[in-house]
């Protein structure tokens, strides 16, 4: 899929809402600078880094998608693939301790240590009392200071040059409940705040106040159970797999220089998703790496054995301090997504997510470690990636990918030799079709039931490239603005539109490759499937000479439109064929009326970056007319009377009465509900800035608005470019 249509089905399966979808097909999602400014110090830019989701989780009887901030290959496709092996046994069962944080107090001058603890234990609900009065907020979330640990040791004399001598301290640990943040400022915060009072109480000097990150009183287990049978790999058995995993692990606990690696590769999956929840993964990191040396050697974190079936068991165990509120996740717009996508309600949960992503992440390792060795996968998804740098488009990817592999030379000079290779020995693909796109001034929906709309064409939208070729029929979709590195994408509704096509002009049997080119996007509401029906049918016309006129291109583009939307008014396909501004109305003996215009209007058409299709909201209006029929039909006509006097003001170019017309109809269609918080916030950007009119233009749901602006197209184009919107400022019949 391509990153849009991954967004999308996302969005259809409710993993993400629509004004999240938007972020990230905008590329709105990012930290901006000046917000990163006010962050650290010496700010110059902003970094970013893939943000993935794994598929495939199940912890505790629930399905996760997991959010993934990683640069390094595999690791996504690693952690998805053992998560599904876990599914068959249930998935990942998760245990979590309470959220509890360590602040650390170091006192000296301690002469008594035992008279001290005594003292301090005394006033233990005092000094308990007194941090969480620092915190109320805490409290009332149901978190707080919980209890107070003392130990004494010995440290070396400060003044003592050969660092032998000894002098008594004392540290103290105040266990805090965080609740759902990470807590670290709170911690600090209530360490320095009672710490006066232990000096009044012990007249010791205390030396630090600071967290620990060693949160070993937050531990997570994470157990999963993979089936013997599907261990089996390579010609290898699957006992065999079972036990070279199990004594890898054994390896890894014996000796540091394994144990490194082995828990590099857990916290490659863990570290992922504290980066893509905002935490502080370094953090998570410390305590990590503490707690596998706990013993007095680092040994691995995970364990793997055989259970009573034969099965492979694994356990995870490791300290984990997350969180899921608090300044510096709200921050950053990027957090908001990831946190969105994971679906937790709490920093345990959290916590239980990423410690099944550890888990999952250890076993793909040490099976691919035993099996086929740890590079396969790593060299299939680098020489991916080699290709896309190299600038390899999709008609030649895989095969570049293919020869990268066989060669060994995994290099973006090695890949521009293919490509170079490859296309040289490719026969040339002409254009043979072409379509435009519309913009509906007015009339959206009501066109449906039988009143005007008035549309503009949007020249050049799709071209069409089409030769036969002998196994397949492939249709690939380049979108708007994609550059030489995109993979383009398989459209499903277009592969049904040729099948369509290829029995209308007779041509069954025979199979093609078609590439088609948009300057408009998907799902916008501007008219692209129509434009790609018409640039189909006139692209098969020229390659087979058959000489279709204009009127029979728009009646197979008609029912091809049916593909796309199931009861289209018709509009689409006809500025789509005749490339002209019109007024058109479904069911009449003459449907179309041709204008003409002394010139194309000050427009400016902004993409909301939320696909919506035409069909469903089409079917969603028809649901709600039939349950108050006599007020839609009211609003519908009003709509037809705007749409009429519209196109009086526009062949007139009398942009003021133009621009009032668009608001009202803007206005109706909201009130039939194919409005968006989005659009409204779009057309609100473009009424401030200039524009005498303002609506949305299509289906709505999504998609596009248009904006009419004499004197302020740049204006208006510039104040929703700088909102985040990509825009289009069509000057041309």
């Amino acid at each position: 899929m391509t990153i849009d249509e991954r967004i999308d089905v996302l969005l259809q399966r409710n993993w993400l809402d629509p004004a999240t979808a938007s972020l990230l097909k905008r590329g709105a999602m990012f930290l901006p600078a000046n917000t990163a400014d006010k962050m650290i110090e010496n700010v110059i830019g902003v970094f970013g880094l893939p943000l993935a989701v794994a598929p495939n989780f199940r912890i505790n009887g629930r399905d996760y998608l997991v959010p993934m901030v990683v640069e390094e290959p595999s690791i996504v496709a690693a952690v998805s693939g053992a998560a599904r092996f876990a599914r068959a046994t249930g998935g990942f069962a998760v245990q979590a301790d309470d959220p509890l944080s360590i602040g650390q107090i170091l006192m000296i001058g301690v002469m008594d240590a035992d008279a001290i603890v005594r003292k301090l234990e005394a006033h233990r609900s005092e000094l308990l009392a007194l941090a969480n009065r620092l915190q109320p907020n805490l409290e009332a979330r149901g978190g707080g200071a919980r209890d107070i640990e003392f130990f004494s040791t010995q440290l070396p004399a400060v003044h003592d040059a050969r660092r032998q001598a000894t002098q008594p301290a004392l540290v103290l640990h105040l266990l805090v409940d965080t609740r759902d943040a990470m807590g670290a400022n709170i911690v600090n915060s209530m360490c320095e705040g009672i710490a006066p009072r232990i000096e009044e109480l012990t007249s010791g000097t205390v030396v630090l106040r600071i967290l620990s990150n060693l949160a070993d009183r937050s531990l997570v287990t994470a157990r999963a159970t993979i089936l013997l049978t599907d261990l089996e790999e390579d010609g290898r058995s699957a006992e065999s797999v079972r036990d070279a995993i199990i004594l890898a692990t054994d390896f890894a606990r014996a000796d540091p220089h394994r144990a490194s690696t082995h828990n590099k590769g857990i916290m490659n999956g863990i570290d992922a998703v504290a980066i893509a929840t905002g935490n502080d993964w370094r953090s998570v990191e410390a305590a990590a790496h503490s707690y596998a040396a706990r013993e007095g050697a680092y040994r691995s974190l995970t364990r793997w054995s055989a259970d009573a079936s034969g099965n492979l068991a694994g356990e995870l165990v490791l300290p984990l301090r997350v969180g899921i509120v608090g300044g510096s996740l709200q921050t950053n717009p990027a957090v908001r997504v990831g946190l969105q996508i994971a679906g937790v309600s709490s920093a345990v949960e959290l916590a239980c997510v990423m410690a099944a992503v550890g888990l999952a992440q250890n076993f793909a390792a040490l099976r691919a470690l035993v099996t086929h060795g740890i590079q396969k996968g790593h060299m299939t998804l680098h020489a991916r990636s080699v290709a896309a740098s190299a600038g390899t488009p999709h008609p030649y990817f895989e095969r570049v990918v293919e020869g990268l592999i066989k060669s060994g030379d995994i290099k973006v000079h090695k890949a521009k030799e293919l490509l170079a290779t490859f296309v040289a020995h490719s026969p040339r693909i002409e254009v043979h079709g072409e379509a435009a796109g519309k913009v509906i001034l007015l009339g959206e929906h009501a066109a449906v039931y039988g009143r005007h709309v008035l549309a503009l064409p949007l020249p050049g939208a799709i071209t069409a490239s089409v030769r036969e070729c002998e196994h397949q029929t492939i249709v690939l979709f380049h979108e708007a603005d994609d550059d030489e590195r995109s993979s383009g994408s398989l459209v499903p509704a277009a592969l049904g539109m040729v099948d369509l096509i290829v029995r209308e002009l007779g041509l069954e049997g025979r199979h093609f490759a078609i590439e088609l080119k948009s300057r408009i996007p998907r799902a916008a509401g501007l008219g692209s499937s129509a434009a790609v029906a018409v640039a189909l049918v006139r692209a098969f016309s020229r390659v087979f000479e058959l000489g279709l006129s204009d009127e029979t291109v728009n009646r197979v583009a008609f029912e091809c439109e049916k593909i796309a939307h199931g009861d289209p008014s018709g509009i689409d396909n006809t500025v789509a064929t005749y490339g002209r501004a019109i007024m058109y109305e479904k069911g009449a003996v003459r449907p179309a009326e041709p204008l003409d215009l002394a010139g194309f209007p000050p427009l400016v058409i902004a993409l909301s970056g939320v696909r919506s299709g035409t069909r469903e909201q089409v079917e969603a209006v028809r649901e709600r007319r039939a349950t108050m029929t006599d007020r839609y039909e009211g609003i519908f006509d009003e709509i037809d009377k705007i749409t009429v006097a519209g196109a009086t003001a526009l062949t007139r170019q009398d942009y003021a009465e133009l621009g009032l017309l668009m608001n009202l109809c803007h206005g109706l269609l909201n009130a039939i509900g194919v409005s968006t918080p989005e659009l409204e916030r779009m057309v609100d950007i473009a009424r401030r800035h200039g524009a005498l009119g303002a609506k949305l233009t299509g289906a709505g749901g999504g998609g596009s608005i248009v904006a009419l602006c004499p004197g302020s197209q740049d204006r208006v184009a510039q104040a929703l470019t700088d909102a985040g919107y990509r825009t289009i400022q069509p000057s041309h019949v």
